[in-house]
């Protein structure tokens, strides 16, 4: 898959990434023709000005698995199709689609989830996505990118439009913090050094728990603890060269995810090191092996489940007791 190297933007005030996503895409599609909007009618386009570009604009309706056989059509004739809907419908309601249409035939349809993870909270279970990075993962062709903040999702919604397959992309729901300032560019395919540690790394992905893994490593730090972290946004094609850097630098790795612990970054990340053959322990910060149920807010059905600071710190602790 190609590498893309996204140029860095003005960091912006707390948004939320759909928002974001939303406003990029009508400037990108007022200057690219190419560009479509499919919607699921989720609501987030309700009186866009779309200009010249209203025509591309299409509502299909609460229909996952037609939304995504259209999108390969259109992508089939020459068309850049943006399909808009939420991630755990994109990921399970039209997977075969996504399977047999787009990734199946290589074809430059961006899937762009919003509601990812526990950002859905207040809708139950049904409406929770903790098992989307893992199956689009698996898909060959697939790139699968997760913003940490509102700059980066539209740092990578533009670099990814210049990827000739399918892209996931995964968004949330509220708005989130902006990441601290001075980090590396975002590049596709290349993990992005927020901090750097000798001791263990943290390997995070999408908005909380990155700023999770922050303030652990804030907290080790005081505690005279070195923790890199590094923020995975793409999922794939991963960054292998990165994990082996921390296999061999540090004394373990700890990873940080708003997804169940099977199939997502934390079995990516274990792959890795296991094919590596390397003695570095991981160990992972997730969902559990069971349904978040319930419903509430993001951040209290994060901190529930164990997505913290203290239990990275936890984690830490452990690996290196041991």
């Amino acid at each position: 898959m190609s590498v893309v190297t996204a140029e860095p933007t003005v960091v912006q005030e707390e948004r939320a990434a759909r928002d974001v996503y939303r406003d990029a895409l009508v400037d990108m599609a007022a200057a690219d023709a190419r560009y479509v909007c499919l919607d699921s009618d989720t609501g987030l386009f309700s009186g866009t000005a779309w200009g010249a570009a209203a025509p591309r604009y299409l509502n299909l309706g609460i229909a996952e698995q037609n939304l995504m056989g259209v999108a390969a059509g259109l992508a089939r004739s020459g068309r850049i199709p943006f399909v808009n809907t939420m991630a755990t419908f994109a990921a399970t309601r039209a997977l075969e689609a996504v399977k047999l249409d787009i990734a199946l035939n290589d074809l430059p349809v961006r899937i762009v989830a919003t509601h990812g993870g526990l950002s859905a909270g207040h809708l139950g279970s049904t409406h929770h996505a903790l098992e989307d990075l893992a199956v689009m993962r698996m898909l060959p062709n697939m790139t699968v990118l997760v913003p940490a903040d509102a700059a980066a999702t539209e740092q990578l919604l533009r670099a990814s439009a210049r990827l000739p397959g399918p892209v996931y992309l995964r968004l949330g729901r509220g708005a989130t913090p902006a990441l601290p300032p001075g980090a590396e560019p975002l590049r596709i395919g290349t993990a992005q050094t927020l901090r750097r540690g000798a001791d263990v790394t943290l390997i995070a992905t999408g908005p909380h728990p990155v700023l999770t893994a922050l303030d652990a490593a804030g907290e080790l730090a005081a505690a005279g603890i070195e923790a890199a972290v590094l923020n995975m946004h793409t999922i794939k094609p991963l960054d292998r060269q990165a994990i082996v850097t921390a296999a061999a630098r540090t004394r373990g790795i700890v990873t940080v995810e708003e997804h169940w612990a099977a199939g997502g970054l934390g079995s990516a990340v274990s792959e890795v090191v296991a094919e590596l053959g390397v003695a570095c322990p991981v160990r992972r910060v997730a969902v559990a092996d069971r349904f978040a149920a319930g419903s509430g807010g993001q951040r209290h059905l994060l901190a529930r489940n164990g997505i913290d600071g203290a239990t990275v710190i936890e984690h830490v602790r452990r690996l290196l007791l041991a």
